[in-house]
């Protein structure tokens, strides 16, 4: 790669780098005034909004605790998607 240490190169490289940042925070912006990537997000995550589970985000109870859940409870979680193609394609709309 060449050098660019005129001050004209060092300038329009500065103004290419604030460009493109200010177009990835306008988009960044329209994603979160459409507000379908945090209702996905919301949804996936709905589960641990429980009080429960939010004293367990927050540090409390124990593994021990948590084992006698799963087996009192019969909790078997089952394997699904995380949409990875969807969601980059959502993003891909805003960019």
């Amino acid at each position: 790669r060449r050098q660019s240490i005129d001050a004209d190169d060092l300038l329009i490289g500065h103004i290419g780098g604030m460009d493109t940042c200010a177009r990835g925070l306008k988009a960044a912006a329209a994603m979160i005034e459409d507000g379908t990537l945090a209702d996905f997000v919301d949804e996936r995550y709905s589960g641990w909004n429980s009080d429960y589970w939010q004293g367990v985000l927050a540090g409390g109870g124990s593994l021990d605790e948590l084992a006698r859940k799963v087996v009192d409870e019969k909790i078997d979680p089952q394997p699904r998607s995380g949409k990875q193609e969807y969601l980059e394609n959502l993003v891909n709309r805003f960019v």
